[in-house]
């Protein structure tokens, strides 16, 4: 396949276009990953306020330790599940692409996400070298070149998912290949897709929230939880250092707008995904193809296929979720 000569700008309108005409199946794929982090948190700030109301208390440290651990471990388990089904997420919708490429549908999702589970120790190891990468970032000497290696290795998960017989080193060596000499042209694909996602549409929900006084409404719910913080003894530190005071209803609208724009950010990453698998497609020149010798992705194909005929799944549906272009 002849290399498309795509610009940052037409790739980004393409990923839009990808993203809403498969909006509903998109929607209905993240809602887990996304809402169940939420609901796990609140089930477990709920079930702490109701303990540390009504159990009376206990000295004894190590009953007092387990109480503690059976009364957050609903909550902490649904987040748990949940932030993985995210992560996993993020190589998932990689696989989608071709399909979508070729039909402009997605369809197989188990497959496409059995395809990144089978690999979760490199994965969880190319997730462990990101963490590492932000936890550097976090410092203000880092931010200068942070922001460049962040850059170079946008393409990572990418990677990852196309080029299986990569380890997480390889994929970040890889990604810092294919962006050399289009420095330039993927920072400006980041700033347009991180102004949509990460600006311009949670400001849009926070509005609306305002408009239709749904902050209000979720702000006097959380209100219980936030009474339970310290925020006079904050107060009087701000006091301090001339800083006005907080209010509980500012805490709690704080809460309720974050939280809302985080889930909204959440609800488009299939959108980055595909804006960065339309960029590696672009810089690798195609998406990769089939070869007359098996390839570890193949070979991870067929595992997969193994576990899910168990299923009674359509016996083609890893092959769709793999397909690719022949070689010319």
């Amino acid at each position: 396949m002849a290399k498309k000569n795509k610009t940052p700008l037409g790739i980004f309108i393409e990923s839009i276009g990808l993203y809403f005409s498969n909006f509903d199946k998109f929607v209905k794929y993240m809602t887990f990953p996304v809402l169940g982090q939420v609901g796990g948190l609140l089930l477990v700030l709920t079930l702490t306020m109701i303990y540390t109301k009504h159990i009376p208390q206990i000295e004894n440290i190590n009953i007092l330790l387990l109480l503690s651990i059976l009364v957050t471990l609903p909550g902490l388990l649904i987040f748990t599940k949940a932030f993985w089904e995210y992560l996993v997420a993020y190589g998932a919708v990689n696989s989608m692409l071709s399909n979508m490429l070729k039909s402009g549908k997605v369809y197989d999702f188990d497959a496409h996400t059995e395809l990144i589970k089978r690999r979760t120790i490199p994965f969880v190891g190319l997730w462990f070298l990101f963490g590492v990468f932000s936890l550097l970032a976090v410092f203000p000497l880092f931010w200068v070149p942070a922001g460049v290696i962040a850059v170079f290795c946008v393409l990572v998960f990418q990677v990852f998912t196309y080029e299986p017989e990569l380890s997480p080193i390889g994929c970040v060596k890889r990604s810092m290949q294919l962006v050399k000499g289009h420095f330039a042209s993927t920072f400006m694909l980041m700033a347009l897709v991180g102004a949509l996602t990460y600006v311009f549409v949670p400001q849009i929900v926070n509005k609306v929230f305002e408009l239709i006084k749904l902050t209000d409404c979720f702000a006097n719910m959380i209100t219980p939880f936030v009474e339970q913080l310290p925020i006079a003894e904050l107060n009087a530190l701000l006091s301090v250092a001339y800083i006005p005071a907080i209010e509980v209803k500012d805490i709690a609208v704080f809460a309720v707008t974050t939280t809302a724009a985080q889930i909204f950010i959440q609800y488009t990453l299939p959108l980055r995904s595909i804006l960065w698998g339309l960029w590696y497609e672009e810089l690798n020149g195609t998406l990769p193809v089939k070869s007359t010798k098996k390839k570890p992705s193949e070979k991870l194909m067929e595992a997969s296929k193994k576990k899910y005929s168990s299923k009674k799944l359509d016996r083609n549906i890893l092959k769709r979720a793999m397909e690719k272009d022949d070689e010319g």
